[in-house]
């Protein structure tokens, strides 16, 4: 995709603006940088907790504590940095949250003790948690309706991306150099990807490098919903709406099963007897099927949509769908055999990314571009409570279970396969077209 050029006008004398093809998948692309980024930061520690539990004699439990100091900021984070990137603009909501937690990053080095890294994950959780609200509403003014959830799935595939570039970058920093360059070096990477973001990221009725044609596109699907009301609903009032709560639950019950998988599966491997080293395949394998799982849901929901599917049963569908497929994790607790544990939790993430593709994409559904971003951190709150709830309970769970071996982890294997196929059921009877929906408080789907 080059750069082309296009005249303002016929004199020769007025100045050539150059446009930037597809414009709209170039700024898709930096949300997912933005993502990866974002996940090899926090990726940083789980990686490293075998070896930092020894370092500093932590039990199960105290590392549940750590992990759930990053949730919590993570569940404040996310309604406040929602409200915030509606208040002020993505372009300077994702900024500043880049900045917050790439400096968090790089300072995290000088925690010497227990305490020390629970602040540091404090401040982390608290400006990464803006990622998924900016990236979601920046999603909304930037695509039309039947490319909102590729884009999605694009930008949201950035988590399971990092997630498996983090153990190569990760280990080899730590086997090389110690804990510092393993925690400073991803810092840095965020402060690369904020010199492109200011130059490339405005509205498309703004944005300099855009073509007349992709304007006039993605403005066209954003008039079709000027019959919504046109006030910013409070936060009470959008709690209101049955369309909320479907949207909180999609996130609620199926993201606390991804962050258990991606910040305690080298626990998990190494209470299977599985030495991290000889399984490293297992480790970055999951994340690469839910970065297809990703794709495969934006791109089908898509797809129904062009073939005349409304857009609530084309999102409906990959919601069924992954319902059904994390509960592969279940059979889990029947092996240790490495690859067949491999292939479930592929199947099985494969399934959550698909869910997930559709959580993310349900607020700019749903809303009008100014409550998206509130919405989705609303939602990423719901998430963050309920991956607070699974950690308190996989640390004191499995530190109580320490003599069971293998089978530490059975019970939340069995809990991480239910839930998401509860949450199915509760999205599809929440989220649907009310008198809300004829009232222009939400979008019809």
């Amino acid at each position: 995709m080059g750069i082309q050029t296009e005249a303002k006008g016929a004199e020769p004398s007025l100045q050539v603006r150059r446009t930037i093809p597809s414009l709209r998948w170039w700024i898709g692309g930096l949300l997912f940088a933005s993502t990866v980024i974002n996940y090899i930061d926090r990726q940083t520690l789980s990686l490293l907790a075998p070896y930092l539990k020894q370092n500093y004699h932590w039990t199960n439990t105290d590392y549940a504590n750590l992990a759930i100091t990053f949730r919590i900021a993570y569940a404040i984070g996310q309604t406040l940095n929602g409200r915030l990137m509606d208040r002020i603009g993505t372009k300077r909501g994702l900024t500043l949250t880049v900045v917050w937690y790439s400096i968090v990053s790089v300072l995290t080095p000088l925690a010497r003790g227990l305490h020390s890294f629970m602040g540091f994950r404090f401040f982390l959780g608290l400006g990464e948690s803006g990622n998924w609200p900016g990236a979601t509403k920046a999603v909304s003014e930037w695509f039309p309706k039947q490319e909102r959830a590729l884009a999605t799935a694009l930008f949201d595939s950035g988590s399971s991306i990092g997630g498996a570039i983090a153990p190569f970058v990760v280990f080899w920093l730590y086997f090389r150099w110690g804990t510092r360059p393993a925690f400073v070096v991803p810092g840095l990477l965020g402060f690369l990807w904020l010199i492109v973001w200011r130059w490339l990221y405005h509205l498309p009725q703004d944005h300099p490098r855009i073509s007349a044609a992709e304007r006039q596109m993605i403005l066209a699907d954003h008039k079709e919903n000027q019959a919504l009301a046109a006030t910013s609903p409070r936060w009470r009032d959008l709690l209101k709406l049955p369309q909320t709560w479907g949207t909180i639950i999609a996130k609620g019950f199926t993201d606390p099963v991804w962050f258990f998988i991606a910040d305690w599966f080298p626990i998990y491997l190494v209470a299977k007897g599985i030495a991290l080293k000889s399984g490293l395949v297992a480790v970055w394998i999951p994340f690469i099927a839910a970065d297809l799982g990703n794709f495969f849901s934006g791109w089908l929901s898509g797809l129904l949509i062009k073939r005349g599917w409304s857009v609530g049963n084309a999102r409906k569908a990959l919601v069924v769908f992954g319902g059904f497929g994390v509960a592969l994790l279940i059979p889990t607790i029947f092996t240790v055999n490495l690859y067949l544990l491999t292939l479930l939790f592929a199947l099985a993430t494969f399934s959550y990314a698909s869910f997930t593709t559709i959580a993310n994409v349900l607020p700019s559904d749903l809303y009008k571009n100014e409550s998206v971003a509130t919405v989705s951190g609303m939602s990423g709150t719901g998430a963050a409570l309920g991956t607070i709830a699974v950690f308190e309970l996989a640390g004191h769970l499995s530190d109580a279970r320490i003599a069971t071996g293998t089978h530490l982890f059975d019970p939340l294997m069995v809990i991480a396969g239910l839930i998401p196929f509860i949450g199915m059921i509760l999205v599809l009877l929440l989220v649907r077209n009310t008198k809300a929906t004829d009232e222009g408080l939400v979008r019809r789907i």
